[in-house]
């Protein structure tokens, strides 16, 4: 298991954002005083990128936050269709938090988003929501492979080895799925219908997806 600060699996550590935010700005003021003012300022734009960047992560988990994922629900549709959004929630987490405390907790927010975070389509992005729930953001993808997305997200979180962070521990998450293929599609719509078939993914024993089947009209879970 990846210790707490060494960052996702596969990757080098590298500077922080307030520590790239910094550097920009030093580069940019040593052109300056030497009159490249054209290097300056592209240093400049890099500065200004990250300090924007940052305002649109999730401090605690450093998946997007809710105001990054509004400008794409409610902002200029930029995505070609086909789109799918997932919405998840973590099962019982409240029991997490009063079982382990808070600090484990905020360790398993974070845990589950690198987790989320794996293995997105292009383009594809994970935005925390509010609380415990995240929207995974799927776009260019058919609901079948939308589908297999988020299983393959559901069951990274629940083999996870969670009992190496605190003994006894156990993590799962219940996803829904929803998935458009005209053009443009509705996020907002969207969105909106996968809350309600959170609560069927709840309903049906948690630890699932839950998904409407284009062709049956009924509702689909899948489960280990």
């Amino acid at each position: 298991m990846v210790a707490e600060g060494e960052g996702t699996p596969g990757r080098t550590a590298g500077p922080r954002p307030p520590d790239l935010l910094r550097l920009h700005e030093a580069i940019a003021d040593l052109f300056a005083t030497q009159g490249d003012w054209r290097r300056a300022y592209q240093h400049l734009r890099s500065a200004l990128d990250i300090a924007r960047d940052g305002n649109l992560r999730d401090a605690l988990t450093s998946s997007y936050n809710r105001r990054y994922l509004d400008e794409r629900l409610y902002g200029p549709f930029t995505d070609g269709p086909p789109l799918a959004l997932a919405l998840i929630d973590l099962d019982r987490f409240k029991s997490v938090n009063d079982t382990y405390g808070h600090l484990v907790g905020d360790r398993v927010l974070r845990r589950v988003a690198d987790l989320l975070q794996e293995n997105l389509p292009p383009g594809g992005f994970c935005a925390r929501y509010g609380g415990e729930e995240f929207v995974l953001w799927l776009p260019g993808i058919d609901a079948r492979r939308a589908v297999h997305v988020v299983e393959d997200a559901r069951v990274r979180v629940a083999r996870h080895p969670w009992s190496e962070l605190q003994p006894g521990l156990r993590v799962t998450i219940s996803a829904s799925l929803a998935h458009e293929s005209g053009t443009p599609p509705s996020p907002e719509r969207q969105l909106r219908s996968a809350d309600v078939l959170l609560y069927a993914a709840k309903r049906a024993g948690r630890n699932k997806v839950a998904y409407r089947d284009a062709q049956t009209a009924q509702l689909m879970t899948h489960s280990e």
